[in-house]
C-alpha cells in the first residue's frame, strides 16, 4: 500500500493491533505488521487492495470510533465479524504475517518466534562447512547457445529428467535439458515462510509458475478457471530438480501388491485398475541402485511391506525424536510393527554431501547444507559432470515436431527471455519427456501429427487419462505435555501395517508422523482442526499451547484409476505462450473416499493410543476438489502390453515410437500408497538402461 487504504491508516493499525495484541509478546503492529501489508499489496497482491478496504469499511461502518476504543470493546467488535469471510481471511493474513520468517517484515527480529520458541536452525547451530555442493553453471546455456541438434532431448529436470540425463551423457550422447522453471539460489528456497508450496497463504511459490498461469476445471456443467495458488491445479515444483529440490523425500519402495492390484483386488466398479507389466522383482536392482546412487537413509527392520532386498540402505537412519519415541510407545500398545522413515536425506555424509543437520524447515524449502539428495544434486550433476549435458532454464517444450512419416525428429521450445517471448526449434535423434504427469500429457496432447492428430501416443485416446496423485489421510493430536522438539526434518516412524489386506479395503496406506513445521503451518493446521480462536490474546495462548503440543500423522491413500480423472487441452484457454492450458476433469473413485476414512481413522487410534487427550481427523476431500493432481501426480501415460490401453510400451516407448520415451511418474499405472519419487527415480533407471543401449 503506497498509502493506507482511502485514508484508513489509523484505523487499519487499531485492527492489526486487535488482532494480535501486544501480552508477554509484542503486537503484530509492533513487529511490523503494516509493512507486511504493505509488501504485499504493493507487490505480490495488489488485488487484494479491495477486500482489505472491505474489511475496513466493516468495521468502521459497526464502530466509527474503532481506534479510540479500549482494547476491550475493540475486540468485542471483531468478535461479532466472526462469520464475516473477509475479516476471517484478513486476520488470518495477519496473523500469519506475524508467524512468517521476519524477511517477510511482519516478524521483526524473530519476535513471534522467540515467544513461540521456535528456530529454523539445529539446536546445535550450523555445521562448519568448508563447502556446500553447487552445480557447475558452465552447463547452463542460453537460448541464443542452443545448437541446432542433439543426440537426445530431455524434457523436464525432476528425478525421471535428471536419471535420463545422466544416464544418455554416460553412454556418450549429446544431450539437452529443457526446464520450465529457473536455477535459483538456495537462500531463494530455503527462507520465506510464506511463498513456499506448503503455506496456504495465497501468495505464489518460489517454485510455482506465474500467476497468469492458468488451468481449468471441468466440474459437470461448469468449467472454473484455476489460479497456481488454488490447490486444485496440481503444482509440482518448477525449477532444476523438479519437486526434488524442495520435497520431504521420503523414499519408499512400492510393495509386490502395488505392482499387481487388479490382480489382488479385482477391478472395482467404475475403474480402470489394472496391473504393472512389471513386478516388484523387475524393479528391485533399480530401486537398490536408487538407494546407494541418489543417497538414502533408512532400516528395512519392521517394514512390512517390503518386498525383497538385494541390500540395505547405504546409510543408517536418521536420529530418533521425541515425538516418535511417543508413537512408538502407542504403536506397541496396539500391536502395530513399525519403522524409520527411509529419506533421500543423508544421516552420514555421502557421494560428497554432508550429513543432515536437523533443522526445522525441510519440506517445501531447498536444504541450505545440501543435505537432501535430488536430481540437482545427484543426476543432473553427474550428467553436467560428462561436458556434454547443456541445461536451458526457463523453457518450455510446446510440441514434439514430426516429419512427412509421423517420425518425431525435433521439439519446438518456447520461452521468455527479458520480457521478449522466443520460439525455435530444435531436432534431436531421441527425446526423453519427464515434466510430470500433468504436463507431459499436456505436451503429447499438444503435438498432433498427420498420422496421429489428436497427439502424440493418443490414436486410442489414452493419452491424460488414469490421472492420480494421493488422497491424504491422517489425523493431528494434541498431547497433554510438549511432543515437539523441532529436530527435523521429522518424519521418523511410520507402520506399513495398512498397506494392503485391510478388510472391505481395496488397498491402502502407509502412516508417518510429519515434518517439523513452522509457525504459519502451526497456525494453518490448529486453525483449520478448530483449536484456535480467530484473534486476540485468547489465540496468541492457544497458540503457545497446543503448537509444542500438537502432532500430526498422516499418509497417502492407494489410489483407483478412472478413465474420467484425466488431463485435457482447454479448447477456449491458452497461456502467455498461445499454448491450450490444462483442463481437468473426473475426481476420485468412490472406493479413495473410503479408504482414506478407513486410513484417517487408523490414525487417530495411533495417536489416541500415544497418549494424544485430543485427536481430530482429517476432514473428508470437498465435492468440488477435482481430481487428484497434486504433488505426486502420476498416471497419464501409463505404460502396459497392449497399445489400446496404455501410452507406452513396458520400456516407456510411446506406442509408434522408437525414439520417445517418457521417463517420469506418468508412466505408473497405479501409485502405491506411499510417496512415489523412488520408484520414479528406480523406473526411470530401467527404462534409460533400455534406451542407453538401443
Amino acid at each position: 500500500m503506497t498509502t493506507e487504504p482511502r485514508g484508513h491508516a489509523e484505523l487499519l493499525a487499531a485492527v492489526i493491533e486487535t488482532i494480535v495484541p501486544a501480552d508477554s509478546s509484542p503486537s503484530a503492529l509492533e513487529t511490523g505488521g503494516l509493512d507486511f501489508l504493505r509488501s504485499v499489496l504493493d507487490g505480490d497482491r495488489p488485488g487484494w487492495q479491495d477486500r482489505v478496504e472491505r474489511v475496513l469499511v466493516t468495521v468502521g461502518g459497526r464502530a466509527p470510533g474503532f481506534a479510540g476504543l479500549d482494547p476491550a470493546a475493540r475486540l468485542a467488535v471483531l468478535d461479532a465479524l466472526a462469520d464475516d469471510g473477509d475479516y476471517r481471511w484478513f486476520a488470518r493474513l495477519v496473523q500469519r504475517g506475524y508467524l512468517a520468517d521476519p524477511g517477510n517484515l511482519g516478524n521483526r527480529d524473530a519476535a513471534s518466534w522467540r515467544d513461540l520458541g521456535w528456530r529454523p536452525e539445529p539446536a546445535g547451530g550450523w555445521p562448519d562447512l568448508d563447502a556446500v555442493f553447487e552445480l557447475d553453471r558452465h552447463a547452463f546455456i542460453t537460448p541464443d547457445q542452443l545448437g541446432e541438434h542433439y543426440d537426445a532431448i530431455v524434457i523436464g529436470s525432476g528425478a525421471g529428467g535428471g536419471v535420463a540425463a545422466a544416464a544418455l551423457a554416460e553412454a556418450g550422447r549429446r544431450v539437452l535439458v529443457v526446464e520450465r522453471g529457473e536455477m535459483p539460489d538456495r537462500a531463494h528456497l530455503w527462507q520465506d515462510h510464506l511463498r513456499n508450496a506448503r503455506t496456504p497463504v495465497g501468495l505464489d511459490d518460489r517454485t510455482a509458475p506465474r500467476a497468469d498461469e492458468p488451468r481449468t476445471l471441468e466440474l459437470g456443467s461448469r468449467i472454473l478457471t484455476l489460479a497456481a495458488t488454488d490447490g486444485r491445479w496440481g503444482n509440482n515444483a518448477m525449477t532444476i530438480g523438479g519437486g526434488t529440490r524442495v520435497y520431504g523425500a521420503q523414499a519408499w519402495r512400492f510393495s509386490r501388491e502395488d505392482f499387481r492390484m487388479a490382480s489382488t483386488y479385482g477391478v472395482p466398479e467404475g475403474s480402470t485398475l489394472s496391473d504393472w507389466p512389471i513386478d516388484y522383482t523387475d524393479l528391485e536392482p533399480y530401486y537398490s541402485r536408487a538407494e546407494w546412487e541418489v543417497g538414502v537413509s533408512g532400516d528395512a527392520t519392521g517394514n512390512s511391506a517390503d518386498g525383497p532386498r538385494s541390500r540395505d540402505y547405504p546409510m543408517p537412519p536418521l536420529p530418533t525424536t521425541t515425538a516418535a519415541q511417543v508413537l512408538a510407545a502407542g504403536a506397541g500398545r496396539l500391536g502395530l510393527r513399525t519403522s524409520p522413515v527411509p529419506l533421500l536425506i543423508s544421516s552420514t555424509p555421502w557421494l560428497g554431501r554432508p550429513a543432515c543437520a536437523q533443522c526445522a524447515q525441510c519440506i517445501g524449502f531447498a536444504c541450505p547444507i545440501e543435505a537432501k539428495n535430488g536430481s540437482h544434486n545427484t543426476m543432473l550433476a553427474r550428467a553436467v559432470a560428462t561436458g556434454r549435458a547443456s541445461i536451458l532454464t526457463s523453457a518450455r517444450a510446446e510440441r514434439l515436431v514430426a516429419d512427412g512419416t509421423g517420425r518425431i525428429v525435433a521439439v519446438a521450445l518456447v520461452g521468455d527471455m527479458g520480457g521478449a517471448i522466443w520460439r525455435t526449434r530444435v531436432s534431436a535423434a531421441e527425446i526423453v519427456v519427464a515434466a510430470g504427469a500433468v504436463e507431459t500429457a499436456r505436451l503429447l496432447l499438444n503435438s498432433p501429427t498427420s498420422r496421429e492428430p489428436h497427439g502424440v501416443g493418443n490414436n486410442h485416446d489414452q493419452v491424460g487419462r488414469h490421472l492420480q496423485g494421493h488422497v491424504y489421510a491422517g489425523a493431528t493430536g494434541i498431547f497433554e505435555d510438549p511432543i515437539n522438539d523441532l529436530v527435523g526434518p521429522g518424519p521418523a516412524i511410520a507402520t506399513n501395517d495398512f498397506r494392503h489386506h485391510n478388510p472391505g479395503i481395496v488397498g491402502g496406506g502407509m502412516l508417518a508422523n510429519e515434518f517439523v513445521t513452522t509457525p504459519v503451518l502451526d497456525h494453518a493446521y490448529l486453525d483449520g482442526a478448530g483449536l484456535l480462536p480467530l484473534h486476540g490474546t485468547q489465540m496468541k495462548d492457544a497458540l503457545r499451547r497446543l503448537s509444542p503440543r500438537m502432532h500430526r500423522v498422516v499418509g497417502p491413500i492407494q489410489e483407483m484409476t478412472t478413465t474420467t480423472s484425466r488431463v485435457r487441452l482447454d479448447p477456449h484457454v491458452v497461456d502467455r505462450f498461445g499454448i491450450p492450458v490444462v483442463r481437468f476433469s473426473g475426481t476420485v473413485h468412490p472406493e479413495d473416499v473410503k479408504a482414506a476414512a478407513f486410513m484417517t481413522g487408523r490414525a487417530s487410534e495411533w495417536l489416541a493410543a500415544s497418549g494424544a487427550t485430543r485427536v481430530i481427523g482429517a476432514p473428508p476431500r470437498g465435492a468440488d476438489a477435482g481430481p487428484s493432481s497434486g504433488q505426486h501426480q502420476a498416471g497419464t501415460a501409463r505404460m502396459g502390453e497392449d497399445p489400446s490401453r496404455s501410452v507406452t510400451d513396458p520400456m516407456g516407448r510411446v506406442w509408434g515410437h522408437d525414439n520417445v520415451r517418457v521417463a517420469d511418474g506418468s508412466l505408473h499405472v497405479t501409485n502405491g500408497g506411499v510417496n512415489p519419487v523412488l520408484t520414479i527415480f528406480a523406473n526411470a533407471m530401467r527404462v534409460m538402461d533400455d534406451m542407453a543401449v538401443t
